[in-house]
């Protein structure tokens, strides 16, 4: 649906809600185990065997026949990990066994070596022994049995599960492909960190900010560079990207002569959904399609780019790569000191923590990123708020 200027500003859930609707989880491809980690799965994963595959002894010790205790014994062999004992326990014999053994035919329990006494192939009792049947013996299937749902749809994958899906037979999972992500800066003002500026220069921190953002999450996100003011060149530079699976420009998203981004879009031949949030600060946000692609226009100053990537971008990528809960975590937190009644856009404010309490930061410039630096998280504050005072609580979004 097309967004006029007079169009009444869009509530962010609604915009969430609507941007998430354009794209479901990505096709699935096969991952080794060694690079699934960060990932969601999007379907349950099932073990393909047994664990352990057979009963093992727990400890060092001696494979017996319970119903033999309290001795004495003959050892008749010896059962280690990967080499088990191939004959059968019968009355009054023992198996010396090490921890991860396969337990021997006949035996029942395993009485610890701190626990007897050996003298050549003869086992005394010295100690309490084994107190019943199945004692310092991992039965089969104590951990899992083939066919159980080790890892449910929706889960993302960390280094414990890696060990576990091993274990369960996988040496790789099917998971949702990463999102591929182009990242645009436009501005005829901006030049590549690090590089000198003229006093009507600025570094382009956006794309690098936006690429540490997206650095934790699975995804590729290539940085294309800067693009000038420039309608022709921003529209070329759009048409050779409808093969990402997101667009994301900063800057030239609002309504002056050299806001190009929105006539761009459409010249490429791409098609807005909406476009200005009631939010500040991130008002002015477009959202749209170009080919495959869902393109997202972020404001240019750096804290409006970073509230609506952490609001918008995020959500969009966790979702498309699988995340059964891509939003961002909103907590209670208490205030730290009393703030004024919003005005008609939800408020975004980057606070700090401090003694367990939440503190707006004094500059809330959109364009202050020393501030943002400082700041742990967002204090949410609805469109026209009253007033509230220290000690209440209020919506946050920690980073």
């Amino acid at each position: 649906m097309p967004a006029t200027g007079s169009a009444p500003l869009l509530p962010v859930g609604e915009a969430q809600a609507r941007l998430l609707a354009m794209a479901g989880p990505l096709e699935t491809e096969t991952v080794p185990l060694a690079a699934a980690t960060g990932r969601w799965t999007g379907q349950d994963i099932a073990a393909l065997r047994t664990q352990p595959a057979l009963d093992l002894s727990a400890m060092d010790g001696y494979a017996i026949r319970h119903a033999d205790m309290p001795g004495p014994w003959t050892i008749i062999g010896e059962s280690a990990a990967g080499a088990g004992f191939e004959g059968s326990v019968g009355t009054g014999e023992a198996v010396r066994i090490y921890t991860g053994a396969p337990m021997p035919s006949g035996a029942d329990c395993v009485v610890i070596q701190e626990e007897v006494a050996r003298d050549g192939n003869h086992l005394a009792l010295t100690g309490e022994g084994p107190g019943k049947v199945g004692r310092n013996v991992r039965p089969a299937g104590n951990d899992f049995a083939e066919g159980r749902i080790i890892l449910p749809a929706g889960t993302r994958i960390t280094p414990r599960h890696v060990a576990l899906t091993a274990l369960a037979g996988h040496g790789a999972l099917p998971l949702p492909r990463l999102p591929r992500i182009a990242l645009l800066s436009t501005g005829s003002e901006l030049v590549p960190p690090g590089e000198n500026t003229r006093p009507d220069q600025l570094p382009a921190s956006n794309a690098v900010m936006l690429g540490a953002m997206l650095a934790s999450l699975p995804c590729i996100a290539e940085d294309r560079g800067i693009i000038a003011d420039d309608l022709s060149a921003l529209t070329h530079c759009l048409a050779h990207l409808t093969d990402r699976d997101i667009i994301v420009s900063t800057g030239g998203a609002s309504v002056g002569d050299h806001d190009l981004v929105k006539p761009a879009l459409e010249a490429a031949g791409g098609a807005i959904d909406f476009w200005k949030i009631r939010m500040r600060p991130g008002k002015p946000l477009i959202c749209g399609r170009l080919g495959k692609a869902i393109f997202l226009g972020l404001p240019g100053n750096p804290v409006s780019a970073f509230v609506t990537a952490h609001l918008f971008l995020l959500p969009l990528v966790r979702h498309m790569a699988g995340c059964p809960a891509p939003l961002p975590e909103q907590h209670e937190a208490t205030l730290g000191i009393d703030i004024p009644a919003s005005g008609a856009r939800d408020d975004y404010l980057r606070a700090e923590m401090r003694d367990g309490r939440a503190y707006p930061l004094a500059g809330q410039d959109s364009a202050a990123t020393f501030g943002l630096a400082q700041a742990a998280g967002l204090i949410l504050r609805p469109a026209s708020c009253a007033p509230a005072k220290a000690r209440e609580t209020v919506t946050f979004l920690p980073f």
